[in-house]
């Protein structure tokens, strides 16, 4: 085998469409593009949501909404949750930094709020972001305590 006898097996490559090469060629003439009008022209391109001068779809349908751009985000993490951690690694105290160690939450910035589902039966501190006032009680009830970062 050598370099100048290498081809692309059959069927896998396909000749391009020569366009405007005279009458004999059968796409001489207007080259396939019809007769007058902007998409016959040089260099015509259009939008890919271009919809022939038709009011187009962004425009046809009503605003609504916002995005409060104050708004804060908080990862939920609820009392069944925390009680599971406790059974398995018998700790005392929850923080960020153990929720980061047991991959509960991906980045050590992450905002933490705690919710009241569940019941906690461990006495345990815990300092995190925020908490509901069902989850603040739970806590407080189990002999724990709860301190706000």
């Amino acid at each position: 085998m050598k370099l100048h006898t290498l081809k692309p097996a059959d069927g896998s490559t396909k000749t391009r469409k020569r366009i405007g090469r005279g009458q004999g060629s059968t796409r001489g003439g207007t080259s396939t593009k019809g007769h007058k009008g902007q998409q016959s022209r040089a260099g015509y391109n259009y939008r890919p949501w271009f919809e022939g001068g038709q009011m187009p779809l962004q425009r046809r349908i009503p605003k609504f909404g916002f995005k409060n751009r104050f708004r804060v985000e908080y990862k939920g993490i609820n009392l069944d949750s925390i009680q599971e951690l406790i059974d398995q690694t018998g700790t005392d105290m929850i923080d960020h930094q153990f929720l980061y160690d047991h991959g509960i939450i991906s980045k050590m910035q992450t905002l933490v709020k705690l919710l009241g589902r569940g019941e906690l039966k461990a006495k345990v501190t815990v300092k995190l972001n925020k908490f509901s006032q069902s989850a603040k009680a739970a806590v407080e009830a189990a002999g724990g305590a709860v301190e706000e970062v």
